[in-house]
């Protein structure tokens, strides 16, 4: 499969679609405001652009799509009914960005609708800016921004993807003694081989330090982004929450295998082309790749159940757990799937799948995502020649006089 021709959020029916099954990220988009707030606002306040460019990188389908682009419409307005820019309305220029096969189609129709709605939510006093929206197809691990264009990017619940279907090639390409390394698994779990892990963990330090790199190409002066995506608590690479997410549907998958519906070696070479890195993980890359400072890294747990909004670790007594999980993992795996085994297996797959998870969830308390938020400010190569070369001859300079005095 060549994911970036043929990966996007699941489009079919209603009862299995994205669109309708994406409150889990929408409950991120919502977490992330006010971050999103203070650095629309600090942008604005540094460059002043008479039109401020904003792109959202993997913006998918559905109402999350737009719900950004009405926070930021939204920042700009009241700043601006604050007098906080003190000159005429900045105009706003948005790109929603994904890979060629997401459903631009349906974003574009819900346009007018938006337009009308959320001139109607806003008072009549606060006068909202001129605001353009174009769609923007293509790989966020490319160039697809000229140089120094973009005020401010933002992506929510897509850096853990990986640019492309690697390690199953990988792995295939090893000897036949090991072509069939990672089992049964189809992510990282407790049996999986150093190798195997290797070979995600190498990927994704390749993937996030070229996503740094074209975005540091793309944004102007001053720009700033904000990343929203899936990650790990535990520092232990073999016991991440999406370890046994992943573990229950490679479970399910094994149950056709059993049964004859699926074959052996078609679960063997299945791997998800994800990974969910730590915190220090993702330090470290931003640290070595000197493009941006951090202004804000954290962490934050939302439920494997979308439709559990508890914060505490408390049982929820939803009779629907198993299947809401199963749904809301079905609407961004179904095009992978069907990619690799067929679309005859998806129902009866993720019917064993929620029961799977029911049974799991009744005996675990604490299934939860970790999502990780980094917000970055780009340097300026002045910047970065400065920590380059005047920083480390004068750290030089400091031994030099220190052993001097002594």
């Amino acid at each position: 499969m060549n994911l970036e021709r043929d990966f996007h959020m699941a489009t079919g029916e209603a009862e299995a679609n994205y669109a309708n099954n994406s409150r889990l990220q929408r409950k991120a988009l919502l977490k992330t405001k006010p971050l999103l707030d203070k650095a629309v606002r600090q942008v604005y306040t540094a460059l002043q652009p008479p039109t401020m460019v904003v792109a959202d990188l993997g913006c998918s389908v559905g109402t999350n799509t737009l719900l950004f682009v009405s926070e930021v419409i939204s920042t700009v307005a009241y700043a601006q009914y604050q007098n906080e820019l003190g000159r005429h309305p900045m105009e706003l220029q948005f790109f929603l960005n994904d890979l060629p096969g997401n459903d631009f189609n349906q974003v574009f129709q819900s346009l007018q609708q938006f337009t009308k709605s959320i001139a109607e939510d806003h008072p009549k006093e606060i006068a909202l800016s001129p605001f353009y929206i174009s769609g923007l197809p293509g790989s966020f691990y490319t160039r697809i921004f000229p140089c120094q264009s973009v005020h401010l990017f933002h992506s929510s619940y897509c850096l853990h993807w990986q640019s492309q279907v690697r390690i199953s090639m990988m792995i295939k390409d090893m000897d036949e003694s090991m072509a069939n390394l990672n089992g049964g698994n189809i992510y990282i779990t407790k049996s999986t081989p150093p190798s195997v892990v290797k070979l995600y963990q190498d990927q994704f330090q390749k993937d996030m330090a070229l996503f740094l790199k074209l975005r540091h190409q793309e944004l102007m002066p001053g720009g700033k982004m904000l990343l929203t995506f899936l990650g790990r608590k535990k520092q232990d690479v073999l016991d991440g929450d999406m370890s046994h997410l992943f573990g229950l549907l490679a479970e399910a998958l094994q149950s056709l295998v059993t049964e004859g519906v699926v074959e052996k070696g078609k679960l063997e070479s299945f791997n998800i082309p994800m990974y969910g890195a730590s915190i220090d993980e993702v330090k470290a890359v931003v640290a070595l790749n000197e493009l941006f400072d951090m202004d804000h890294i954290e962490l934050f747990e939302s439920n494997w159940d979308p439709y559990d909004d508890l914060e505490h670790d408390d049982m929820c007594s939803s009779p629907q757990r198993g299947v809401n999980v199963a749904k809301c993992i079905r609407a961004v795996l179904e095009p992978l799937l069907v990619s690799h085994f067929g679309e005859y297996i998806l129902d009866e797959l993720f019917k064993r799948y929620a029961h799977l998870m029911d049974r799991h969830l009744a005996k675990e308390n604490t299934t939860k995502f970790s999502v990780i938020v980094l917000a970055l400010n780009r340097r300026d190569f002045a910047d970065i020649f400065v920590s380059l070369t005047i920083l480390p001859l004068f750290n030089q300079l400091t031994v030099a006089i220190t052993v001097e005095s002594q």
